[in-house]
This record gives C-alpha cells, structure tokens and sequence, in this order.
C-alpha cells in the first residue's frame, strides 16, 4: 500500500533523509518513530505529495509519487502536527467546507458530514465554533476532515501531540475504531506506549536513517535486550539475587521491595533452571513470570540520540 525506494531528501547541505526504503501493508497500522528531527515529517510529507524526494521513488496504492500525485490526492488523508483552522467556522461547516473541496455533493455531502461528526464523537459539537475547541476537539475535527472523502491511507504527524491523558486514550480508540474500518495508516509519535498498543508494525527513523522497520517481536529480538523475569521468594531477597549470580545461564540480578530481576544471557531459552536452582537451595518460590519489554526500552536501546 505504502513504499519507499531509496528515499533521500537533502535541505541544503542537510540530509534529511537518507535511503530510506520501508513497506507498510494494506490494513496495518505503521507506527513511525524517532527523535526530533530524524526526517519522519519529512517523509510523511512526500507521501503526502507534497514534497519531492531529492533522490529514490515513494508509492502509494501503485501511484509513484511526483509523477502520479494527482492521481494519490484522492486516495490519501492527510493530518499534520499543526494543521490550519478556520476559525470564523462552526465545525459543521469546517468539514462541509472540506467535503466541497473533494467534489461531494448535496445529499452525499450533507450524509458524509454527519458519518464523520459521529465518528469522531462530534456530532454534539457541530454548532460550535472551532476556535473555541479544546486542543483534544481541534484534533479530532482534524481527523474527521482527512475522512471526509473516505481515503484508503491515513498519514497522521504526532495526531496526539499536546493531548491530556483521557484525549490521548480516546484518539487511540478512534484510530483502532478506523482501522476495522480497513484503512490503512502510517503515524508518527513520540508516544511510544501509545504506538506499542496501537501499531502492528514499527520503523525507527534516526538521523535520517530508517534502522529498523517491522514488527514489535521482530524489533525487541534485534534489540537483544534478553529476557527479563520476576522472582518471588519471600523475604531472602539478597541471599536469592547472590545465588542466581553465580549461574553461568543468568547475566543480570537486581532486586526491590519484593522480588528479584534476573535478566537472562544470549542463547538462554528455558528458565525453568531458575526455579529448580532456588527450590533445590530451599527457597519457597511466590511469583515467577516473564516481565513485557517496554517499547521505550527497545527505542533506546537501537538509537542514539542523534539528528540530521
């Protein structure tokens, strides 16, 4: 649905992106990340069509872009970080506005108006004037205007950028919500448990370098982070963190108020043994579950910080 050949862009003697060739698959949801300034605007925007790649090539749904944009325009729904309002509308006529631009008419537009305020969960706002909408509103009009000529691919910039908690968990569901509706979606964020629940794949942009693109299993194997588990053994915290130490199989043991973190080495795939070593020691065994490795922990640990 989505792919990018070589994709370069230099600003001057910037180099803004650098061969950056990605995939995203029709129905997924691809969560884009980086640090500021790693070039991930700067390929939405040549998705978008509109911007030029200095050098390589970008398809969307079979049309390359530059040669073939008119023809991408119809089929894409763009929101950026900031986009621009017009602030004298009510949101009714905010999103009538933009249904005319894409050539809907009478009946059809008036219905795909009011498809999308009840999408969004706006329908109770459509009087209302947009400059007066709280920043979680602003951005769910943003959303309902890139749906007003029900596009196949979505290109959100940082939709949750400047959300409270509660604004950012009901964009999540709405997007999930567009998803069943079998959009496709590409999304940047700096929101990283957001993307973790959200995305099906992932791609880490950084100094305009795609250094990893697919899936979050495939991604937390390459980070070689190990496997991580918490042990219960009542009280004898330090004795127990002391033991598992000496096992060639353990690289790491540290411990809180009520369990250990035994990390495990390379190449070790059954942690049974920690088990059999503790109770073999006469330890009483009360918890002993794999920890989740955290997205944000994978993240820093494939980059560095760096920017174009």
């Amino acid at each position: 649905m989505i792919r990018t050949y070589g994709l370069s862009k230099r600003y001057g003697d910037v180099l803004a992106l650098d061969d950056v060739s990605l995939t995203v698959n029709e129905g997924e949801i691809f969560g884009y990340i980086g640090p500021n300034g790693a070039g991930k605007t700067t390929t939405l925007k040549i998705l978008a069509t509109l911007l030029a790649p200095t050098s390589g090539r970008a398809e969307v749904c079979g049309y390359e872009v530059g040669r073939e944009s008119r023809k991408i325009r119809p089929l894409i729904g763009y929101m950026p970080d900031f986009f621009g309002v017009y602030e004298d509308m009510t949101v009714g006529e905010y999103l009538t506005f933009f249904a005319a631009a894409y050539n809907l008419k009478g009946d059809r537009r008036a219905r795909v108006v009011a498809d999308v305020l009840e999408l969004t969960d706006l329908g109770g706002k459509r009087d209302i004037m947009v400059e007066t909408l709280s920043r979680g509103m602003q951005q769910r009009l943003g959303l309902a205007r890139t749906l007003v000529h029900d596009p196949k691919v979505l290109i959100l910039d940082e939709p949750a950028s400047g959300l409270d908690p509660r604004a950012r968990i009901e964009m999540r569901e709405l997007l999930k919500e567009v998803k069943r509706m079998g959009k496709t979606i590409i999304i940047s964020s700096h929101i990283l448990s957001e993307l973790a629940e959200l995305c099906d794949t992932i791609g880490i942009l950084e100094k305009g370098q795609l250094l990893f693109s697919g899936t979050q299993a495939d991604l937390k194997r390459k980070a070689e982070l190990g496997t991580v588990l918490e042990v219960g053994v009542g009280d004898r915290l330090k004795d127990a963190a002391e033991l598992l130490r000496t096992h060639p199989e353990v690289g790491e043991v540290t411990f809180d108020e009520d369990h250990l973190h035994v990390t495990l080495r390379a190449g070790a795939t059954d942690p049974s043994f920690i088990v059999q070593h503790l109770l073999a020691n006469g330890y009483r065994l009360t918890r002993f579950n794999e920890e989740e490795v955290k997205l944000e922990d994978v993240f820093m640990k494939v980059t560095k910080g760096i920017v174009s």
